[in-house]
């Protein structure tokens, strides 16, 4: 990129002002207004003889906050492009504020946590930044004692660490951009509460804090911040009644679906190969996919009593369901987004590929949707500079291995296209050899758009293949 392109780069992000908080900071040699001050506004005084000193007071007021600091200060989870999103984190919030706290989800090898509303009912899962499986405040012992007890097969070599928040949000931006619709949409957030893993030391200096505010309230007022700082995760909205597809498949083998139930799962299950393989998803298994199965209401003249047993129990077959209805979820994308393909012990293979719907070539439908976008330089382009927004924003990023990131994601499209210009199947896809799109020598960088991948990107096969291929 020339000096030209990185000055415009620098100069399209907007920088932080001095509006943060939930308000204005005064301008330095401008002294805030007091408490006694803020509790009567409009501030109207009449000006003696001496016009100078009015003046000067006026001027002063001007440049000072109309309100004092605000009690329920905000962390920047406003989404202005998505309000039912920015209500929704708003709901999670104020339950807290009610006592309403997170609770920890303890599947997983990571800190994440069921995020409720003001009733209760769940609403979404939150998963803090640095209680991520190798963050440095994971409340799960397994990865401890995995980095303890086996350190050279510790964590994923082909993995940012601790970027898995950014790679849940990421994977949603992609589902959304290619309108796959399989991932609950997932935004970064700052969250705060009791349940968080914290440092003992951090809970201590907010327990001393709130004594001396309490006892001492204008002495608090100095504390930039009372409570436990606020964190950092990704917010994915609560998906309710599904479950994993590990339940449902066993129950496909013994009981096949009707056409019409089959047709809409494979469907939506070569959407699922579709994101997977877009973003190289390391860890997916059948586990972390869910299904929703919901059927039909079933009008009885006898709705009590045994005939009431048995029309339940008709209800969950599929031979008599004709207007049941399956929903994929694919949930726990943390561990996606390498900046190289696996080439060190594990080869981290798709677990969807050994399913008899991987057997099935790509459908018309399936490639009528991404087939055109993915086609389109310029729509490739367009998501590697809507990821780089995303993912810049993390005070460790690193743009070079970001461009790293994004080489790993053309290529496995690049992929995808040819293997939907083909004709072929998942399991087809998995097995052509691993690509790497990079960027011709001197164009590093994301915002300028090229026409073609041949002109600009230079391709090249993985060289390496890792130790243990089937895992």
């Amino acid at each position: 990129m020339t000096d030209t392109e990185q000055t415009q780069l620098n100069c399209s992000f907007p920088i932080k002002s001095a509006v943060s908080n939930g308000y204005v900071r005064p301008s330095s040699g401008v002294s805030s207004l007091s408490s006694e001050e803020t509790a009567i506004l409009p501030d109207i005084e009449f000006c003696g003889p001496s016009t100078s000193n009015c003046g000067e007071s006026h001027r002063n007021r001007e440049c000072q906050p109309l309100l004092g600091r605000m009690d329920g200060e905000t962390y920047g989870n406003d989404f202005l492009d998505d309000p039912e999103f920015t209500e929704l984190v708003r709901l999670s919030e104020t339950a807290i504020d009610n006592g309403i706290f997170p609770d920890r989800i303890y599947q997983g090898s990571s800190g994440s946590y069921f995020v409720k509303n003001p009733t209760g009912k769940k609403i979404g899962v939150f998963k803090p930044k640095d209680e991520e499986p190798y963050g440095r405040l994971n409340p799960k012992w397994t990865k401890w004692m995995h980095k303890l007890c086996c350190p050279c097969c510790f964590g994923r070599a082909c993995l940012i660490p601790n970027q898995g928040y950014l790679s849940e949000a990421g994977a949603s931006l992609v589902d959304q951009k290619l309108g796959l619709n399989i991932v609950p949409k997932t935004r970064v957030v700052k969250l705060v509460s009791e349940t968080f893993n914290y440092p003992r030391v951090d809970r201590s200096k907010s327990q001393i804090k709130n004594a001396i505010n309490d006892r001492f309230p204008k002495l608090g007022r100095h504390f930039n911040r009372l409570g436990l700082r606020p964190k950092v995760g990704s917010f994915q909205m609560f998906v309710d009644g599904y479950k994993d597809a590990e339940f449902w498949l066993r129950r496909f083998e013994l009981e096949p679906l009707p056409a019409g139930l089959a047709l809409s799962f494979q469907l939506q299950f070569e959407r699922l190969v579709v994101l997977d393989y877009i973003i190289r998803n390391t860890d997916r298994g059948n586990d972390n996919w869910l299904i929703k199965y919901t059927q039909p209401d079933i009008q009885s003249n006898a709705p009590t009593g045994i005939e009431r047993e048995n029309e339940m129990q008709d209800a969950t077959d599929w031979n008599v369901v004709d207007k049941a209805e399956l929903r994929l979820a694919a949930i726990d994308n943390g561990l996606a987004f390498p900046f190289k393909h696996p080439d060190s012990w594990r080869a981290y293979p798709y677990h969807w590929a050994w399913l008899s719907q991987a057997k099935v070539p790509f459908s018309n439908e399936t490639r009528d949707l991404v087939l055109p976008l993915l086609s389109d330089m310029n729509f490739v382009q367009d998501l590697c500079d809507e990821l780089y927004t995303l993912f810049k924003e993390d005070k460790g990023f690193d743009r070079h291995l970001f461009e790293k990131q994004m080489s790993v994601m053309r290529g496995q499209i690049l992929n995808l296209t040819q293997a939907l210009k083909d004709g072929k199947s998942p399991v087809q896809l998995v097995q052509m050899p691993a690509v790497i799109v990079e960027r011709s020598k001197g164009r590093v960088g994301t915002t300028t758009k090229f026409r073609s991948f041949s002109d600009t990107f230079t391709q090249r096969f993985q060289s390496k293949s890792p130790f243990f291929t089937w895992c």
